[in-house]
């Protein structure tokens, strides 16, 4: 359980914004947000900045719903914030996931923009099953923003124990 003040580390899991549907012939991962999707990122980005969640370096997915997902971060946290597209975000593992996120770096907060089931399961993993349904009762939703703080820094292959600082969605649960 982590404490009060600052974190040893922060990681932000944040679901890529709604999509629309794919056009005949389009790929899953050429999709792009759909109306609703951009005024959820923005949205989600805004409300991050304004509770003073801002991550030092941002992880997308390469898929084109992560990428604009993740840029509304560049208006709303700082034009410095660093973004990296990750290739491996958009059909890796739940390892390929924590591998990223804890990696040793010198950075103490980090984001990850990445899409479901891995996320979702990221988060169950991180905090617990009980936890992570009473933040999320209907599932991870889209534009879904944790917060997660931790006493030690976790490694790549030592990273339970993470406090729910935070749960954010740029709209009601349904």
């Amino acid at each position: 359980m982590a404490s009060l003040g600052t974190p040893a580390f922060r990681l932000y899991l944040l679901r890529h914004a709604r999509a629309a549907w794919a056009e005949p012939g389009q790929s899953d991962f050429d999709r792009s947000l759909d109306d609703d999707g951009f005024a959820e990122a923005e949205v989600i980005a805004e409300e991050a900045a304004d509770q003073g969640y801002k991550p030092a370096l941002i992880f997308s997915s390469t898929a084109a719903r992560c990428r604009q997902t993740a840029e509304p971060f560049h208006r709303s946290v700082s034009q410095d914030l660093t973004i990296e597209h990750v290739d491996q975000l958009y059909s890796g593992t739940i390892d390929a996931y924590a591998e990223l996120a804890f990696a040793s770096r010198q950075e103490t907060s980090v984001m990850i923009v990445g899409h479901n089931p891995m996320i979702e399961e990221l988060f169950h993993r991180l905090v617990g099953k009980e936890i992570a349904e009473a933040a999320a009762p209907f599932g991870y939703p889209t534009a879904g923003l944790a917060i997660l703080d931790f006493d030690e820094r976790p490694s790549e292959d030592a990273y339970a124990g993470a406090c729910l600082a935070g749960f954010m969605t740029p709209r009601p649960a349904r």
